[in-house]
C-alpha cells in the first residue's frame, strides 16, 4: 500500500480467477469512489487443489463440442 494525498494506491499480484468479482467488491467497499486496474504479469501452474476441476471442465467442454 502507497498513501498519497487523496488516495492510497494497492499493488498485488492475485489469480484472474480471485479477481471475477473483484469490480462489484470495490465498490461496495469505496462506496463507489475506488477504482482499480489489472495487468496481465506470468503464467504459473494450476495450483493442485484445482487442478481436477480444470480437467473435468475442459474435458465437459470438448464433449459439448462433438456434439
Amino acid at each position: 500500500m502507497t498513501p498519497g494525498d487523496k488516495y492510497t494506491v494497492v499493488e498485488a499480484e492475485v489469480p484472474l480467477s480471485e479477481v471475477q468479482r473483484y469490480a462489484q467488491d470495490m465498490r461496495s467497499l469505496t462506496q463507489g469512489r475506488g477504482s482499480y486496474q489489472l495487468e496481465f504479469d506470468h503464467y504459473d501452474p494450476v495450483p493442485p487443489n484445482m487442478e481436477q476441476r480444470v480437467i473435468e471442465e475442459a474435458k465437459r467442454v470438448r464433449e459439448e463440442d462433438r456434439a
